[in-house]
Order: C-alpha cells, then structure tokens, then sequence
C-alpha cells in the first residue's frame, strides 16, 4: 500500500528532473532568513533609533505588570492636591525648573546599585524635616518584591534613593510605616507567608527586624489607624472568599500590637449596593475631624482608580462609609505621561508647618498585560511568515513534502491486553489517508515557480517583500517596546519645558498638526503660539493634550520670537519653527542636554561660519569641516530668561534693526549675543533620529530661494561680527561623548 501510493509522487519527481536544477533546500533557507534577518535590522535601526546613553539616562525595561514609578503632589487640603511641577518649584541640581513628577523610578533605585524593575505602592513616613519614602521594588530576575526606601529634605521636591531596606524570601509590598511609643513600625504585606507580620526598626531606616505576626492570615493592602480611642486595623483576607475577591475586612485594639478582634459585620459591605467594599489603596486620613479612606477598584479597564470614602460609623459592631467627590490630575498624554494608563495607591499626610499637604501616588504608563499582548502579535507576525517561507520553498521546489507512511503503520510489537487493537489500526487508517492526501498537495503545488522565468521572478519578489513586511512587523511588536517616548533624568531629577512657536494664518494647517503632536510629549508643559499675522485660530481649532496660548503681536517681525514672556512658567523654552517634524525623544534628548548645560542654545541644526569675511553654509560643510559654532534657533532649547533678555537689550538693539530690514537673520543675532557674553562654547548639537520639513509641501516658507537665502544670511555674518565681535571657537562633533551629537 505504501509503495504503490507513493509511486505518483516519486514518477513526479522523476518528470521534474528534467528541469534545471532546483536550488538545494539549505540554501533556499539561508538565503531567505538572512534576507529576512537584515530586513529586521535595517527596519528596527530606522523605526527604534538607539543612541547610546549615559548609566543615568537608562530607562528600565517594565516587567509584565507594566513600568510604574512614583510621584509627588501637594495642596492646600487633601482635596485640592496638584501635581508637583504645577507649584513651580526649582531645584538647581539637574537644572530643574521646575521640578517634575515622577520623583522615584525604577532607574533610581537601580543607581543606588538594587537593579529594579518596578516602584509602587509608596508610604511617607515624616520625621523632623526629613521625609522617608517607603515603596515595593522588584527583582527584574526573580520578580520578587522587596521594600525599598527613600528621602526628602526639601518638602518632596527632590529624593535620595537608599536602597532596600527589607528583603525575605517571599514577596513584599504594600509597606505601611508607623510610630507606637517612640519605635518605629512597618507592616508590609507578606500573604505569601500567610500571615500578617509586622517589623521594629533597629536602625531606622535601612534595618529592621521581625516584632511579630498580627494575625495569621493572609492579609493585602493593610493599614492601621488610631480613631476615636481604638486601633483599626483594615485589610482584605484572601483566604476568606478568595484572592480575585476586593472586599475589606476590618479588626479593632486597644493596642496596634494587638490582640485584634474580628468586626462584626467582616467582610464590610458598600451601603450603596450591598458590595464588598473596595480593598484599601493608601493610608486612611483624618480631616476636619472626619476620617477617610483610600481605596481602590480595579475593575476599570484592567486597571485601577483611586477612590476616597468618609466613614461616617466605625463602631466594633457597625460601619458605614460613603464616597466622596475625589480627584487628582491626571495627564491627557497618555503612554508619554509617567501615569498615562493606571494608578492604584495614594498615601496623603499633612506637612509639619500644617499649611501644606503632600500626596505620593504611584502611575503607571503601561496598560496591564500590554507587553504580553506585544509580544504575542509578533510572534504571531513572525510564525506566519516562517509558514510562508516553507511555503515558498516549496513552490520552487527546493522543499520536498513527502512524508513517509511507514511512521504511521501498526506496530506489531506485543500489546498490553488492555490496548484496543482495532482502533489503533482505525487512527493508522486514518492518519495514512491524511498523509497521503498531504503528499498529492506537495507534489500538486510542488516546483510551481520557475525562478528561472520572469513571471517566476516577480512572484518570488512579492512573496519576499510580503515577508519581510511581516518581520518588520512582528520586530515592531517585539522590540519597539511600549510606544512611549520617555523623558530622560538629570541628577535624579525630571522637569518640563515650554514649547514656542511663530507662525502666521498661512500656515494655520502646519500648526494643527504641530500642536497635537508635540502636545503628547511628555516634558512639553505649555505650548504658546507666537501669531504674528491674520486672523489666529480659536482654541477649538487645536487640538491639544497640554495648554495653548496664542499671544497675537501687533507687528509681524522676527524679532517676535524672542520676545519677554512673564506669563512663560517654566526656565526652558523650546523655540521651534511649525513646518519642522521631529520625535518626542528627540525633543527630550535635547532637553535633557540643555538641562546640562542650561547657558547655552541647545539644538539640532548645526552652522559653522568661517573665513573672511564670513559665510553661511548648510550643515554639510559643517560635518565636512567637523564642528561648528552656529545652532539655529528654528529648533533649540534656551534659557528664555538669559536669552530673551540679552535679545531686548540695549547693545542688541541695532542688530534687532538689521532682523527687520532683511526679515531673516534673527537666530543668527541670538548667537552672536551668546558668544559676546562668553569666552566658553555657548551652543551645543543634538543629532535628531529624523526631522521632517513641512514647509516644502506647503510652498509657504520664508526661505524657498535657498540661493537669496544664504546670501542675506552671509551679509548678516559679516555686519554682525563687526559689530559683535567673533564667534566662539569651533566646537567639535561627537565631542561630549555620549553619541549624541555625532
């Protein structure tokens, strides 16, 4: 039966032979994979730049819980909390102005030398003027949750990282800290162990040792809380109705040592609608009297909101508590925002003075499973393309799909009597007729494209290019990460700029698309539109995740640009020109730089202006001559204050007349001021991943004539280093070492 079923593939084969010479199968399959292979390279070099960074700029690589870090907000009242870059705070470490959420990240507690993947679940701890910030860390290894720690000598504004300060051998989190008669105590949750153990402190705050178990039960998210004469101790015990279960329980002391006693009415139920009552997300907190708690619900989205509660009864026979209006700001940015997706914890006290509260909340930008699900697209991208490779092989020829019958006979080797024979010789029917019709299809679509012949050719061509579709695809599902552009820390610290633009009514287009896509960057904080002539869109018009403001001029001038903005609330302002498309990363990297270097312009158009007298070239002759001592300010971060007031000075006032006469040459005048205030080199150049000018599709650029352009520019040059004086020494590329400015 085998032999003679397979005769007609084998006679097939034979016709075949008369055919030139297929391509061996090894061949056909390294040739295709490599091909495949540097497609993926090629795809991932254009589409996910890597630029080496600095250890202080590395960002963590998020676990499959996401990438969560912590924040800081502060107000007036545990109501009317706002995130801490909104009180403009000012920090000279980092050059933050001001200071920016989030203030504790994975990438800090991996500087402190503890590799982390995860921050959450933070507590404040107060004491004297120092403020600790007690928070779960993961083992990016072994996912395991330690208790880390950190502190504040500045009210929350900027935080030391010390490490961790509690390690077991099961997980750790939700590490809530008190003091009872002058010792200091924390409770972490620890229901793998199952139970609930609180620590002492030896050596506040990095040792700790075991005081005792509370209760053994696997509590999570639990607190204690001293009201109206009596410790509260509220939790939700896993054990009783089971872990995916949101309820609370509650016990009461004399004492937080215990011993605790069960609420009557355990597990509490919401009055409202006679639900478990939501799991604890922070510390409850008294107001005006009033106690309150945090709690969370994590059915939204896959997620979790905060919610507060005023308990109006807690008795050890009844509670009662209803919600209260609550929120904190939340950012429109989405994935670019530190807490784009999902919160779960808030922790609020009030600050010593009693003028002022704080809040740390934990954010995440990363929805629940998101990697997973990235993942699992481009495996599915990269199988599928695999199939058709095989496929391919096929139709030339070049894989044979003959699969022999003998590996689906019956054995006739001796049975247990328990094995049923006939069926066995049933499913081996069965699987040879499968194989067989398998084989016919082989040899059916076998060697059906000629590569040889053109039409051969061209549909292995479209087969290739599908291919390599495919992979790119499936690289960009695996390794393009979780399409957020963060921003990069300087000194432990992150901060926000202004975004400023000068446009005109004939370029109303280029300005909505600008605006809604810088408005999702993650440090943009403001965007002002500099209008300088017509009639300015409405608010409406832009669509924008971070305010717009449209400050309307009385008189179209270039020296609008620089014009004094005290409304302007941050140190650093992004000049940039409307028609000009660049990355959210590239922004940051030449943020992070200027924060570096906060006296000088900071861009990615580099000049370099040289010989006698001095001409204006593009960016090529700079590279070829290798440095450069000119940024255009079309794209460049400055000290708005330094740079504005330089601009509107008195010695600056002849040069502002020459911007007027030629309508050009502005940025060229800024430099020129840079480089008469110092010695030093007073630019500094970002290499952007890709930049993209819209102006050559509108037609609406000042500068179409690139000859008559160059050529003002070139008479700019040479009046104003005679008035001026030279500019600074040339300044090498790739000078700064960290690969961004080659």
């Amino acid at each position: 039966m085998q032999s003679s079923r397979s005769l007609p593939v084998t006679a097939a084969g034979a016709h075949r032979r008369r055919q030139p010479p297929a391509p061996s199968a090894p061949a056909y399959l390294a040739a295709t994979l490599t091909l495949l292979v540097l497609a993926a390279i090629a795809y991932s070099r254009a589409a996910f730049p890597r630029f080496p960074h600095p250890p202080a700029t590395r960002r963590c690589r998020p676990d499959a819980e996401g990438s969560w870090s912590a924040g800081v907000f502060l107000g007036d009242s545990p109501f009317s909390l706002k995130p801490i870059e909104h009180w403009g705070i000012s920090s000279g470490g980092g050059a933050a102005w001001p200071v920016a959420n989030p203030v504790a990240t994975c990438a800090d507690v991996a500087g402190a030398g503890f590799p982390s993947s995860f921050v959450a679940n933070p507590f404040l701890f107060i004491q004297g003027d120092a403020i600790y910030m007690f928070f779960e860390t993961k083992d990016p290894v072994t996912s395991q949750g330690d208790i880390a720690a950190a502190i504040s000598k500045d009210a929350g504004t900027t935080w030391q990282q010390l490490g961790v300060v509690l390690d077991e051998e099961w997980h750790l989190s939700y590490p809530y800290v008190f003091s009872y008669e002058n010792k200091t105590y924390m409770m972490p949750e620890s229901s793998k162990k199952g139970n609930l153990r609180l620590y002492c402190a030896v050596d506040f705050p990095r040792k700790w040792k075991l005081e005792k178990a509370l209760l053994e039960r696997p509590l999570v998210d639990s607190v204690i809380i001293n009201f109206q004469g009596s410790y509260w101790l509220l939790g939700s015990d896993i054990s009783s109705y089971g872990s995916k279960q949101r309820g609370l329980c509650i016990w009461y002391s004399s004492s937080p040592l215990g011993p605790w006693n069960p609420h009557k009415q355990n597990p509490v139920r919401n009055n409202k609608d006679n639900k478990p009552s939501a799991r604890n997300g922070g510390r409850p907190f008294i107001y005006n009297d009033s106690l309150y708690r945090i709690g969370k619900d994590c059915d939204v989205g896959g997620g979790c909101i905060i919610q507060v509660f005023k308990v109006e009864v807690l008795t050890a026979k009844r509670y009662k508590e209803v919600a209260v209006p609550f929120v904190l700001d939340e950012s429109l940015k989405g994935r670019n925002a530190w807490n784009g997706a999902r919160s779960h914890h808030l922790d609020i006290q009030q600050l010593p003075l009693g003028q002022l509260w704080i809040g740390v909340t934990d954010g995440d930008r990363v929805p629940s499973g998101d990697s997973i699900h990235l993942l699992t697209i481009g495996y599915v991208f990269y199988g599928v393309a695999s199939v058709l490779v095989l496929l391919l092989g096929v139709l030339m020829g070049a894989i044979k799909c003959i699969l022999p019958l003998r590996w689906y006979l019956p054995h006739t080797e001796k049975r247990s009597d328990t094995f049923n024979i006939e069926k066995q010789v049933f499913l081996c029917h069965k699987f040879s007729s499968l194989i067989c019709n398998v084989n016919k299809l082989g040899s059916l679509i076998g060697g059906r494209i000629n590569y040889r012949a053109w039409k051969g050719r061209v549909y292995i061509a479209v087969i290739i290019l599908i291919l390599t579709v495919l992979t790119c695809f499936g690289t960009h599902y695996i390794f393009g990460g979780n399409g957020a552009e963060e921003p990069y820390p300087v000194k432990g610290t992150y901060s926000q700029f202004t975004l400023l633009t000068m446009t005109y009514d004939a370029r109303k287009w280029n300005l909505k698309m600008f605006v809604e896509h810088y408005s999702k960057c993650a440090s943009v904080r403001e965007i002002v539109v500099v209008w300088n002539k017509g009639q300015p869109p409405s608010q409406g018009e832009l669509k924008s995740m971070v305010p717009v403001r449209i400050r309307v001029e009385n008189k179209n001038t270039l020296n609008n640009r620089f014009n004094i903005d005290k409304e302007i609330k941050t140190r650093a302002v992004m000049e940039l020109d409307d028609d000009i498309m660049m990355t959210c990363d590239d922004l940051e990297r030449g943020f992070k730089i200027w924060r570096e270097h906060p006296d000088r312009i900071v861009g990615y158009y580099p000049r370099l202006a040289e010989g006698r007298p001095l001409k204006y070239r593009n960016e090529r002759y700079a590279r070829q001559q290798g440095g450069y001592n000119i940024i255009l300010t079309g794209a460049a971060f400055m000290d708005h204050e330094l740079a504005f007031k330089r601009y509107w000075g008195k010695e600056a006032e002849i040069g502002r007349k020459i911007v007027d006469s030629f309508f050009n040459c502005e940025d060229i005048l800024l430099n020129f001021l840079f480089a008469n205030a110092s010695s030093r080199s007073t630019v500094e150049y970002v290499k952007p991943a890709w930049a993209i000018d819209m102006s050559k599709f509108s037609g609406v650029a000042i500068s179409g004539n690139t000859k008559a352009h160059y050529h003002i520019r070139s008479k700019c040059l040479s009046i104003f280093s005679g008035i001026y004086g030279n500019l600074t020494s040339k300044r090498f590329f790739n000078s700064r070492g960290d690969g961004w400015d080659v």
